[in-house]
């Protein structure tokens, strides 16, 4: 049998949290109706999507990159790896894989980068789907902590509120000080204690 894994990312942009990545292979005998791009689907959605993919697949895998890795990489870079993390993490072997994007990260097997590739494959959108619930969960448990940062509503994301937040609290371990807006509140930070 010819396995094929869906491999996407979620949490490329935000100014907080990892970078997640799933890697799904579908079971052609138990399809899976509404399969999209994640960022089209409905929160409510997604979540039952989520639990679909998670009942049906004949396998997934999902991983992530941390803040740290993603400062002293790059988010090109830590994304790849995420991936990677996410595909080696299979419990099956697939015989091929099919990355969302213009970039394939190194894997032990033939890959090809599909561009917009969440749209028009099946295990891709599952893997959509399946990254973008599971960081939003996490930047969901982090905001337990941290909740003036209110990234249960954000997810991390550059919005007005979050930026908001972020000038008045300062960023916070889990923010990304390689990304501009963050380097520059550090910066005028560093600016005001000296």
């Amino acid at each position: 049998m010819h396995l094929v894994c869906g491999v996407d990312e979620a949490g490329r942009g935000p100014l907080a949290g990892p970078v997640y990545a799933a890697a799904v292979i579908l079971d052609a005998a138990r399809p899976i109706v509404g399969l999209a791009d994640s960022k089209k689907l409905s929160e409510r959605k997604r979540e039952r999507l989520a639990l679909e993919i998670r009942e049906k697949a004949l396998a997934f895998a999902i991983a992530w990159a941390s803040v740290e890795e993603i400062d002293s990489i790059n988010i090109l870079q830590a994304t790849l790896l995420a991936m990677r993390r996410a595909v080696e993490a299979l419990p099956l072997q697939p015989a091929e894989a099919l990355i969302d994007g213009n970039r394939c990260p190194l894997l032990a097997m033939p890959a090809r980068a599909i561009i917009r590739g969440d749209a028009s494959e099946p295990a891709i959108s599952a893997a959509s789907i399946l990254a973008k619930t599971a960081r939003d969960a996490e930047m969901r448990n982090i905001h337990l902590a941290f909740p003036q940062y209110a990234l249960d509503r954000h997810k991390g994301y550059d919005t007005q509120v979050h930026r908001a937040a972020l000038k008045l609290h300062g960023p916070a371990f889990f923010h990304r000080r390689s990304f501009a807006p963050v380097r520059a509140l550090l910066a005028d930070h560093d600016e005001d204690a000296s």
